[in-house]
């Protein structure tokens, strides 16, 4: 039994859709941290809105809020992991939607991936660069608001799915 070709199309969108978000996302990443290398002096900061946003040049060793600084190559680790389980699973994707965000994901981790291979002191060691100073609460970048909105997302793509299988309308 063959497909059609306007079938097969249909069954690689969503892939496509996944792949093109994740390359999207890396080379934004990657641009913005390359830019916050080349133009922003280590620890100086330059506000962008009053102390609530600024821009902040540091190099976290460890995860979100420095967590773990000791251990890089943990999270290294668990960065590959990640990717090889979303590398498995996004084949089987049937809906552009969730495949996009799950692109979107596999962008961000992609990104501060190659912060931690590529980035001093060493290989799988590498320091993630860190630009965007929220309040003093804690300083990102632009892979980690990929992976949050990623989080979010499939959130309410979850919630809604919950919502139009209980019986209930999805249209209210």
């Amino acid at each position: 039994m063959s497909t059609s070709p306007a079938a097969t199309n249909v069954s690689r969108r969503p892939l496509v859709s996944a792949i093109v978000v994740a390359l999207v996302a890396l080379i934004s990443d990657q641009v913005t941290k390359f830019w916050a290398l080349s133009s922003l002096s280590e620890g100086q900061r330059r506000p962008l809105i009053g102390d609530f946003l600024s821009l902040q040049l540091v190099r976290n060793s460890g995860a979100a809020f420095s967590m773990g600084a000791g251990s890089t190559w943990i999270f290294t680790i668990i960065s590959v992991v990640v990717l090889g389980v979303i590398i498995w699973v996004l084949p089987k994707i049937t809906s552009t939607s969730v495949a996009a965000v799950v692109g979107l994901l596999a962008g961000g981790a992609a990104g501060n991936l190659v912060d931690r291979l590529v980035q001093p002191p060493s290989f799988g060691r590498g320091h993630v660069v860190d630009f965007i100073n929220y309040n003093d609460y804690f300083v990102g970048n632009v892979a980690d608001i990929w992976i949050v909105v990623a989080a979010v997302s499939m959130v309410i793509i979850f919630l809604r799915t919950e919502h139009s299988h209980s019986g209930a309308r999805t249209d209210e």
